[in-house]
């Protein structure tokens, strides 16, 4: 079978690839098994802290420094890459709820592919992450949250996934996902009238394993039929909000199994221009909750790449999935309570060559996030983010870069704009 597009487990959870590669600057033909870099920007953000525009959030300049270090090895069987990005930031103006001027964020990553034969493959990554901002800490591109929190915040993501080719037109693919989120906020004010923490409501411990069967249709078709298993369990153990007998409502009451089954095509349309869709159904059952809360949902995924030039490309797709949510639940209707969220996610991300050493990039992504039970039910809330990057290639150890991001959240939540500019340099080895 040629495969067409690869299939990886985060494809079966509607995962696309908005997020950039953690594994950049480095190629088998580099000709050392090791790339260093450094970077350095001054930046200004008018919203630092995202606090809500009614709040008149106060902006900073501000600096930062990463150093980064990545490491390649291709053999015969088995390619195994692995790195390390270290990010400072200092604020002039200290962000709300921080201790100091300054965040530290840090990202680890692994990745190994290797062929046991024509017939068998695997592959195995990891990525860790501490961080405060919400596209950093997500595992995919579905933000649970759309806030900034302060303190070493974790995720790690794992995976791994087997690929068999059982007949020159079947295959079949085996994996397995787990994602952990950990908050720095554990206090509990709830109990004294304040809000539910973010460990509290957010960290959680998620599996997901999936069975897909891909079988050559056509020389440029290949039909997939898939079931998964995920299971996301709120691991707070904290009260996060009342019923409306004044029971408590505990991090695990909104613990979900969700059980998919879809089908789907893979196609290249052209040697340029390749496309795949997912669409299926999902069944929700939310086993700790007083009220014995289930949801039936459709579940969709697509994407679709065009390289219309040498380094330069055209992507965009979307999902609609289940997502957890950040909102404390504290408000219910009987036993009722706000379990979780649809969420429609589209984007689109364009890079192109515009001369020979100047390159641009745009990003661009909204996500609507519909609330799911408790008296909130059906309200949403709608996040855009638009991304705007020029980078100049000096020669292929120096570049210099300026860039552009806007984020926006309006609906439920309180409504509030970030605008953040950056300019700076990146040296590597």
């Amino acid at each position: 079978m040629k495969k067409i597009v690869a299939s990886v487990g985060m494809v079966a959870v509607g995962v696309a690839g908005l997020q950039a590669d953690v594994f950049p600057g480095i190629t088998a033909e580099s000709g050392k098994p090791f790339t260093l870099s450094a970077t350095l920007r001054g930046f200004y953000d008018d919203n630092p802290s995202t606090l809500p525009n009614s709040q008149n959030p106060e902006a900073s300049f501000g600096f930062e420094v990463s150093p980064a270090i990545e490491f390649l090895f291709p053999w015969e069987q088995t390619t195994l890459s692995f790195g390390y990005v270290y990010s400072l930031k200092y604020f002039e103006n200290k962000p709300v709820n921080s201790t100091g001027h300054d965040d530290n964020t840090q990202d680890a990553h692994i990745r190994l592919t290797h062929a046991f034969s024509e017939r068998y493959s695997v592959s195995v990554r990891d990525s860790f992450v501490i961080g405060q901002e919400p596209d950093f800490l997500r595992a995919g591109d579905t933000f649970t949250t759309f806030q900034r929190y302060s303190g070493n915040n974790l995720r790690n993501y794992g995976s791994i996934n087997f690929l068999a080719q059982v007949t020159p037109e079947l295959g079949l693919e085996l994996g397995y996902a787990n994602t952990l989120v950990d908050y720095a906020d554990d206090t509990s004010p709830l109990l004294t009238g304040g809000q539910a923490s973010n460990a509290g409501l957010m960290n959680e411990m998620e599996h997901a394993i999936h069975l897909d069967a891909h079988y050559q249709l056509k020389p440029q078709t290949i039909g997939t039929i898939g079931v998964q298993y995920r299971e996301v369990d709120y691991t707070g153990n904290q009260m996060i909000g009342v019923y409306d007998n004044l029971q408590p409502v505990m991090s695990d009451a909104r613990n979900a199994r969700s059980y998919y089954g879809y089908v789907g095509l893979d196609h290249n349309f052209q040697p340029d221009l390749t496309g795949l869709i997912r669409l299926g159904a999902r069944y929700t059952d939310y086993y700790n909750s007083l009220d014995s809360q289930s949801q039936v949902s459709p579940y969709a995924m697509a994407s679709l790449k065009y390289t219309y030039l040498p380094e330069s490309s055209l992507e965009f797709g979307g999902s609609y999935d289940y997502s957890p949510t950040s909102l404390s639940p504290s408000a219910t209707l009987g036993k009722n309570i706000n379990t979780s969220a649809e969420a429609g996610t589209v984007f689109v991300a364009l890079n192109h060559r515009i001369l020979p050493k100047l390159y641009g990039g745009v990003v661009a992504q909204y996500q609507n996030s519909m609330y799911i039970g408790g008296t909130i039910d059906g309200q949403s809330d709608n996040f855009y983010l638009v991304g705007l990057n020029l980078r100049y290639q000096f020669n292929p150890n120096f570049s210099a870069g300026i860039g552009y991001n806007y984020d926006n959240l309006s609906g439920l939540q309180p409504h509030y704009d970030r605008n953040r500019v950056y300019i700076g340099i990146t040296g590597s080895y």
